[in-house]
C-alpha cells in the first residue's frame, strides 16, 4: 500500500507541541511515509480525523482570540453569579393547570357502565347531533362509559382509592393496571379531592432516552459521550439558572443572554475541544446571538407582541404578574436559536480549516469563497428545517385557521401566529448571518499565519524542500 505524502519537516517544529499536535500529519500514527511533493497536503490528514480539531494558528493569534474570549467568559460567569436565583420562589399552589398538587396512581379495577346511570343529572341541552355539544350530550345518555377505580400510590394518602368515570368520547381512555397521574385538591369535598389528570409516560420516555443515548455513543464514540454530557449541563443551566432567575423577577432577556452564552461556551468547548477552531465558532455564534437579540427586541416591540397568548402564559402572568412576558418571548427566541447556530458555526469553521489543510496556499479570500459555497447549501437546509419545526409545533393552530377558512393575512396577523413568524424569521436571519460572519472570521484566522511562525510552518506547505518526514520512533 502506498502511504500518503507528507509535507517537509522544518527545524522549528516540535512534535509534542500542543499547537500542532492535531494539524493532520498522518506520520504521528506510526505509518511510514514516502517523500513526495507531487500532491497537495490535503492527502496527509486522513489519519487525524478522530483526534480532535486542528489548530494551525500562531501563538500571537491565540493571544488575540483569548483577549476577546476570556473577558467574555468572565463576564458570563459574573453575570451568572449576580443573577443566580438560589432556587425557584415558593408560592401557594393555585390548583389551576400545572400549578396543582399531583401524585402517582394505578387503575386497579375497570368496568363498563351505562353512561345514563352515572350521568342521570346531565340532561342533553339539545336533541340535535349536528353540533359537538349535542353529540357529546347524546353519547353521555346512550353510550357505555368506563368506571375506573384508582388507587393513590404516593403521598400521605397512599392506598386510598377513588372512582373516575371515563366518557366514551374522552381523548384519554384508561386501562386496567395503567399507571396514572392524579391531582389532589385539599379544599374540595373528600369524594372529589382526587381526579385523574394524565397517564404516566415515564417508562416509554426513559426507554426512548436510553436508545438515543446509546445511538449517540455508538456512532459518536467519545465525541458522542461529551455531547451527552454537554446536553445534561445545558439542561442544568436551563433548570437551575434560567427558569428560577426569571421567576425571581430578573429581566428575561438578560437572563437568556447570560444563560445561552454559558451553554454555548460549555457545549462547544466540551464537544469540540479547547482550540482556535472552536474559539472561532464561539465568536461567530456570539455575533449571531447578538444580532438575533437586537432584531428580536425591535420586532417584538414593533409588532406589539405581548407574549401572553395561551393558557400557559396566562397562568404564568397570573401567578407572577411582574414577569415581562414579551421579554420571556424574546428569551425563548434566543435560546431556541442557539442549538441550530452551534451546528452552523462549527460546520463552517471546520470547512475553512479542512480547505486550508487541503491547500494551504489559499489566501483568506479564496478560503472564504470556497467555504461560503458550502455555507449556502447549509443555509438552505437549516432555514427550511427551522421553519418546518415551528410549523409542525403550530400545526393544530394552523388547522383551526384552515377550518375557519381564514385568509393568509388574517392568520398571519393573529398574535399566536405572529409570534411564531417573528420567532422563525428572526432566528433564520441570525442563522443566515452566522454563515458569512463565521466563515470570514475563520478564513482570516487560519490564513493569518505564515511559514515563519512555528505553528504556521507546521500547517503550511513550504515552497521549497523535498524530503518527507520519517516515522517517529
Amino acid at each position: 500500500m502506498t502511504s500518503s505524502p507528507q509535507p517537509p519537516s522544518t527545524p522549528t517544529e516540535h512534535p509534542g507541541h500542543a499547537d500542532h499536535a492535531h494539524v493532520g500529519h498522518g506520520h504521528d500514527h506510526g505509518h511510514d511515509q514516502s517523500p513526495s511533493q507531487s500532491q497537495p497536503q490535503g492527502h496527509s490528514h486522513g489519519h487525524s480525523h478522530g483526534h480532535g480539531p486542528a489548530a494551525p494558528v500562531s501563538k500571537h493569534l491565540r493571544k488575540v482570540i483569548a483577549a476577546v474570549l476570556i473577558p467574555f467568559a468572565v463576564a458570563v460567569f459574573v453575570g451568572m453569579v449576580v443573577l443566580w436565583p438560589g432556587g425557584a420562589p415558593a408560592h401557594e399552589r393555585s390548583g389551576v393547570g400545572f400549578d396543582r398538587q399531583t401524585q402517582q396512581g394505578t387503575v386497579v379495577a375497570l368496568e363498563q357502565v351505562d353512561c345514563k346511570s352515572v350521568n342521570a343529572s346531565q340532561v342533553p341541552t339539545t336533541g340535535s347531533v349536528s353540533t359537538p355539544e349535542g353529540r357529546e350530550a347524546r353519547a353521555q345518555q346512550t353510550g357505555d362509559c368506563k368506571k375506573a377505580t384508582v388507587e393513590v400510590a404516593t403521598g400521605p394518602d397512599k392506598g386510598r382509592t377513588f372512582v373516575e368515570i371515563v366518557q366514551p368520547g374522552a381523548p384519554r381512555q384508561l386501562e386496567n393496571g395503567q399507571e396514572v397521574v392524579v391531582a389532589y385538591a385539599p379544599d374540595a369535598p373528600r369524594d372529589l379531592q382526587y381526579s385523574v389528570v394524565d397517564v404516566n409516560r415515564k417508562l416509554p420516555l426513559a426507554v426512548l432516552a436510553g436508545i438515543f443515548a446509546v445511538a449517540v455513543v455508538v456512532v459518536g464514540r467519545m465525541r458522542g459521550m461529551f455531547a451527552l454530557i454537554a446536553l445534561v449541563v445545558s439542561f442544568g443551566v436551563l433548570t437551575l439558572f434560567i427558569l428560577p432567575a426569571i421567576l425571581q423577577g430578573s429581566n428575561p432577556l438578560v437572563v437568556a443572554v447570560v444563560g445561552a452564552s454559558a451553554i454555548m461556551l460549555i457545549a462547544l468547548y466540551m464537544c469540540h475541544g479547547l482550540s482556535a477552531r472552536t474559539s472561532v465558532a464561539v465568536l461567530g455564534t456570539l455575533v449571531s446571538l447578538l444580532l438575533i437579540g437586537l432584531l428580536g427586541s425591535v420586532f417584538v416591540d414593533w409588532a406589539f407582541l405581548s407574549g401572553n397568548t395561551d393558557d400557559n402564559t396566562g397562568l404564568i402572568h397570573g401567578l407572577y404578574p411582574d414577569i415581562d412576558m414579551s421579554g420571556l418571548l424574546l428569551a425563548g427566541v434566543i435560546i431556541g436559536s442557539l442549538g441550530v447556530l452551534d451546528d452552523v458555526t462549527v460546520t463552517q469553521t471546520s470547512a475553512v480549516w479542512e480547505l486550508h489543510q487541503a491547500d494551504s496556499s489559499m489566501g483568506s479570500r479564496a478560503l472564504y469563497r470556497a467555504a461560503i459555497r458550502i455555507g449556502r447549501d447549509h443555509i438552505a437546509s437549516v432555514v427550511n428545517t427551522l421553519v418546518l419545526a415551528y410549523a409542525g409545533a403550530a400545526l393544530p393552530l394552523l388547522l383551526l385557521f384552515s377550518i375557519a377558512n381564514s385568509s393568509m393575512g388574517s392568520v398571519a396577523n393573529s398574535e399566536l401566529v405572529a409570534e411564531e413568524i417573528v420567532r422563525t424569521l428572526v432566528g433564520s436571519i441570525g442563522l443566515v448571518a452566522s454563515v458569512p460572519v463565521t466563515t470570514a472570521l475563520a478564513a482570516l484566522v487560519v490564513s493569518a499565519d505564515r511559514p515563519g511562525s512555528p505553528a504556521g510552518a507546521a500547517a503550511s506547505v513550504p515552497a521549497r524542500g523535498g524530503r518527507g518526514r520519517r516515522r517517529k520512533r
